[in-house]
């Protein structure tokens, strides 16, 4: 009974952890107005900042998940933890355009390598066949983020100043200090399997499959949240202030589809349910464009497109996992790379119709393509699987 109490005391410590990461990876995006005013420089410009972190991440996940591989899990977490407050807190004092994307960058170093090691911690803790459900606890973090953290974080920053947003994001990773040192356990490392990791890991082709699967498909998500702040005010002529309202609602979509997804990772195999995700966000994000200009069911859309992408985040994550048997923390980390991969990219990639004068609605239709990419990919990986079990019976039956 004491163990149960207290691996669900690590696993809030996780949620913890994730809840920071999900405030300072989502509120620029409520506050990219704010930003772009006070620096002096366009909304697509400051849409740079958001993939400066996302960089920050790709880079920060092998690379840090690989020189920590000897320290125990939570040692590990926690020296995580103090890189992000540091940086985070160090954004909100950025002065100019340059300093704030490299200080963006650097904030994004430690996320994927937090939730990579975090995610084969939470299966670690779990019960026997309910890993899908620890994974999304600690997701829950970060979709709880987007209910309260990024709506109070997206009012700070427009009502006193954006610098303020990202000093609330150092109190959290204060927080999310004090609960690793005292609640997560000490889980030893198999040295082996680390090894294995670094040797191995990198040369398992389904992987990478899947690394582009989530980088492409999840990117459809990120070209319309990124430049959710325009749409809101812009297209639909709302007043600013609704725009932390649309991210409410936006993150208890993520609540629901967190949670959601677990489930339909036990019911479906993980790849099929990310099909199913991806295949109903690429027709979501189709409506959004038709819809943009009705306020009424802009604001009900939000809330869809929020569940609908975070029913895909514990579906992949555990077909990572199970797919890098022997490197699970490498996988699992580079799975974050490709979520934030997929964040740059589709910022980026929604940004160019923009900034070619097509108007802000055009980011829908490239996460649509984007959505669309992924499924494509997912059932690429589903066949080219089918084909080897055919053939490897066949070599069966011929023995």
């Amino acid at each position: 009974m004491d163990t149960i109490k207290s691996n669900k005391k690590a696993l809030f410590a996780l949620a913890i952890g994730g809840f920071g990461i999900g405030l300072t990876e989502f509120v620029i995006m409520g506050i990219l107005t704010e930003v772009s005013g006070s620096l002096g420089i366009t909304i697509p410009q400051a849409g740079h900042f958001i993939a400066a972190y996302a960089l920050g991440v790709v880079v920060g996940a092998p690379l840090l998940t690989g020189l920590g591989s000897k320290l125990t899990p939570k040692k590990m977490l926690f020296l995580l933890m103090i890189w992000f407050t540091v940086f985070n807190t160090l954004s909100g004092l950025a002065t100019g355009y340059t300093s704030l994307l490299f200080m963006r960058f650097l904030s994004g170093i430690p996320h994927g390598a937090f939730f990579g090691i975090g995610a084969v911690v939470a299966t670690k803790l779990a019960k026997k066949g309910k890993g899908a459900q620890a994974i999304s606890i600690m997701f829950s973090g970060l979709t709880v983020a987007n209910v309260i953290g990024v709506p109070i974080g997206t009012y700070l920053g427009q009502q006193f100043s954006w610098s303020v947003s990202f000093y609330l994001v150092g109190f959290v990773g204060l927080l999310a200090l004090g609960s690793i040192y005292l609640w997560m356990p000490k889980i030893e490392v198999d040295e082996t399997e680390e090894k294995i990791s670094v040797s191995q890991g990198l040369k398992n082709t389904e992987l990478w499959a899947l690394i582009a699967l989530t980088t492409i498909g999840t990117g459809g998500f990120f070209a319309w949240y990124s430049y959710v702040a325009p749409l809101i005010t812009d297209v639909a002529g709302l007043p600013n202030h609704f725009v932390g309202y649309a991210m409410m609602l936006a993150g208890l979509g993520m609540v629901v589809g967190n949670f959601l997804g677990a489930k339909m990772a036990e019911l479906f195999s993980p790849l099929k349910a990310v099909i199913i995700s991806l295949s109903v966000m690429c027709g979501i994000l189709l409506l959004n464009m038709v819809i943009a200009s009705n306020p009424y069911l802009l604001m009900i859309l939000t809330f869809v497109i929020g569940a609908i992408s975070f029913t895909v985040a514990t579906p992949i994550q555990m077909a990572i996992i199970n797919t890098s048997k022997g490197s699970e923390m490498l996988g699992s980390s580079m799975n974050q790379s490709a979520f934030n991969m997929g964040n740059a990219s589709g910022a980026y990639l929604a940004g160019l119709p923009i900034a070619f004068g097509y108007g802000i609605i055009y980011s829908s239709l490239v996460g649509a393509m984007l959505a669309f990419s992924g499924v494509a990919i997912a059932v690429s990986i589903l066949i080219v699987r089918r084909r080897k079990e055919i053939k490897y019976r066949k070599m069966a039956m011929s023995c």
